[in-house]
């Protein structure tokens, strides 16, 4: 995951997570710098809305349900702010590895990563034209988490290709 895509999921909080409209609203992000914890406005310095499935929205109700609104909506074990390295071996890697992927780096999702943020800022730009789009995106999201529902109960052999997701994957050796 980018870091800063990370600071800005990190800076989140409560009350900015409409769960009627299925909207997270980014107005912040948060970053480390020597070792120290800086909140600051996201990348662009402008606030964005973003769309939430709706396969999301019952995890997120219960993830925000009983806190107080200043709160950050994802933490560490500890309750702390989440920071990039933490993040990847308490998550990430172990994530990747459950699902068979061990080795794969955040950096090798930058193709879906790309795609995206180029749907993404297409519909930041001219969002207030296309404001149906967002819960398009959304849905499409729902859907693509569906098959991946489905494809995880499917026999072996046939499941998705992974490796059209992860093209030009190096071995390590």
């Amino acid at each position: 995951m980018r870091a800063d895509l990370l600071g800005e999921l990190a800076a989140l909080r409560v009350r900015r997570v409409d769960l009627v409209k299925r909207r997270p609203l980014v107005a912040e992000s948060v970053t480390e710098v020597n070792r120290r914890v800086v909140f600051d406005t996201p990348k662009t310095h402008q606030r964005r809305s973003v769309p939430l499935p709706r396969c999301l929205v019952e995890p997120m109700s219960a993830q925000v349900a009983g806190r107080n609104g200043d709160e950050l909506v994802f933490t560490s074990p500890a309750g702390e702010v989440l920071r990039n390295n933490n993040f990847r071996r308490r998550v990430f890697d172990r994530a990747a590895e459950s699902i068979g992927l061990a080795g794969l780096t955040p950096h090798e999702l930058r193709h879906t990563a790309a795609s995206l943020a180029v749907a993404a800022m297409t519909l930041d730009v001219y969002g207030d034209l296309f404001e149906d789009d967002l819960d398009q995106v959304a849905d499409r999201l729902d859907r693509a988490a569906g098959r991946a529902t489905a494809d995880s109960v499917r026999t072996e052999g046939l499941g998705p290709n992974l490796d059209a997701v992860r093209p030009g994957r190096r071995q390590h050796g």
